[in-house]
């Protein structure tokens, strides 16, 4: 048996939408990473973009179990010399709601530019509202 290789412009893409609101952090990013990786298809290959596009509503009201809501650390770091900053997922989260998704996301995709551009195919808002309409994204479950 012969494996198949999908070529680019052969890929079909869809649009899907997760409402994160009331759900657990590390599940949505899970779900989100998974979609937009092609893990779902039967044409996935790790070395190829053959994933779907994501978008996630209402990233601000994310929840964490326990008390990682005072307890998760983010590092961030200036260039300078003592230039460590921190912060935790509470201030983060009132600072920038879409960034504690985004940096979990980002972690569970592939390092380097293959990553970098799955990354770009999720998309992330504060709100209940996204600009994506047009493309007519489907609802799925986390």
């Amino acid at each position: 048996m012969k494996t198949v290789f999908v070529k680019p412009a052969e890929v079909e893409r869809s649009w899907f939408v997760i409402d994160a609101q009331g759900q657990r952090l590390g599940r949505v990013a899970v779900k989100a990473a998974s979609l937009a990786r092609g893990k779902h298809k039967a044409s996935y290959t790790p070395h190829q973009e053959v994933g779907d596009y994501v978008i996630i509503i209402n990233a601000d009201k994310i929840e964490v179990s326990g008390n990682k809501a005072n307890d998760k650390v983010y590092f961030k770091h200036t260039g300078y010399a003592g230039g460590l900053k921190k912060t935790n997922f509470t201030a983060l989260i009132e600072r920038h709601p879409a960034d504690p998704l985004e940096i979990a996301i980002r972690g569970m995709l592939p390092k380097g530019p293959l990553g970098r551009k799955l990354a770009q195919n999720v998309k992330v808002y504060a709100g209940p509202n996204h600009p994506h309409a047009a493309q007519s994204p489907r609802a799925i479950e986390v």
